[in-house]
């Protein structure tokens, strides 16, 4: 059985798999025990299974096992803890920018993510960096404020 080697928040995980096509959200549910990152539509539309690979928001839906290993991937239980949570993840809990959850993941990857590459974003740039992350339940606004938060352009 080949076995993959993937960088998982800054932690060295070996996963056997006997399929190369695997998706990585699967091994990192199943095998690796990291559920932040959910199974959304399994086409790479939604977003709930986005994960930073090498700082770069990625569809782990999408992304095969093969294409993976030896990648940098973080995924939000490498941010931050409950004790102390990343920036972006305070900031939405500030911002309440969270309803049913099941999108947040991909949101607060995506923040994550255009925060690094650009420090002070205006809510266009935010709104793109976003755009092919789902939310039924309407939280748009919200998350937008809490960009706003994580960047140091809306205060308490």
């Amino acid at each position: 059985m080949p076995r993959y080697q993937l960088v998982v928040n800054g932690t060295s995980r070996d996963v056997d798999s006997w399929d190369a096509d695997m998706p990585l959200l699967y091994a990192l549910r199943n095998d690796l025990g990291l559920h932040a990152a959910k199974f959304g539509c399994g086409l790479g539309q939604c977003g709930a299974c986005t994960v930073l690979v090498d700082d770069k928001p990625v569809r782990s839906c999408l992304l095969k096992m093969s294409d993976a290993a030896g990648r940098r991937i973080t995924t939000a239980e490498g941010l931050g803890s409950p004790e102390q949570p990343h920036a972006v993840q305070v900031a939405f809990i500030a911002e309440q920018a969270a309803q049913c959850g099941y999108c947040t993941n991909g949101m607060v990857m995506g923040v994550v993510a255009l925060l690094r590459q650009t420090a002070r974003p205006s809510r266009e740039q935010a709104q793109a960096a976003l755009a092919g992350n789902l939310c039924r339940c309407g939280s748009h606004d919200r998350v937008l404020k809490a960009v706003e938060r994580a960047s140091g352009q809306r205060s308490a």
